[in-house]
């Protein structure tokens, strides 16, 4: 853990700051504890009443998660994702496939104008993970690997931001392609939406791309209204 020690009494917001640099960097992984109160008010050289303001900010935002008696938890790797977690609580599955519909679509679009070769190369390897682990029951490997392939296709877009609005969707997403896996006739490695579209952004043809994802969404909301 790297630390910097303050050489004078920081403000609250200062020390929210290095915090969520923690988190935002991956140094303190999601769903992990991070480092007690007595390590970070040593580490960071500030009174527990400093910390403890800097953590409820960044609990408040989503980010973090205090259990009592246990600790503080990573939830969110940014507000914006911290913040979406909690609305999607409050939203339908039906809402939550519409807006995914405009993001996908965008993703996909500038994924076909952007993606490197490099970017479509891990795009495949996903798509190879997910089916052995199909193949192979592990259906937790599975969601992941799914839901790593379209954040991929996010990243390959060359927005970062749109990049991060699609990751906030992790966890919702994550949940519902476990519940699919379980219904009769399910298919959990279609080429739809996942090997059409990487054919599509390896050719740079846009509007291939858009409509892979459409069909591939459209059976998604099929599914929903069953």
């Amino acid at each position: 853990m790297t630390l910097s020690t303050s050489h004078r009494q920081p403000l609250a917001d200062e020390i929210t700051a290095k915090l969520r640099a923690m988190v935002h960097s991956g140094e303190w992984p999601l769903q992990q504890r991070i480092p007690s109160e007595t390590e970070l008010m040593a580490g960071l050289g500030v009174s527990r009443g400093t910390l403890r303001e800097a953590i409820k900010a960044l609990a408040h935002s989503g980010m973090l998660e205090v259990r009592r008696g246990d600790g503080t938890y990573v939830r969110a790797t940014s507000e914006i994702s911290g913040a979406a977690r909690r609305m999607y609580q409050d939203h339908t599955e039906e809402h939550i496939l519409e807006v995914r519909v405009g993001l996908d679509t965008q993703a996909a679009r500038l994924a076909a104008r952007n993606a490197t070769a490099d970017d479509v190369a891990a795009l495949r390897a996903l798509l190879a993970e997910r089916e052995a682990s199909w193949n192979t029951a592990d259906y937790a490997a599975w969601a992941r690997a799914d839901w790593g392939f379209h954040v991929r296709v996010a990243q390959a877009s060359a927005n970062p931001l749109l990049h991060e609005l699609y990751t906030s969707f992790g966890e919702v997403f994550h949940d519902d392609l476990l519940k699919q896996h379980g219904r009769p006739g399910f298919q959990g490695v279609p080429r739809e939406g996942h090997e059409t579209l990487v054919d599509a952004i390896e050719a740079h043809d846009v509007d291939a791309a858009v409509a892979s994802v459409n069909r591939n969404l459209n059976s998604c909301a099929e599914w929903l209204r069953e």
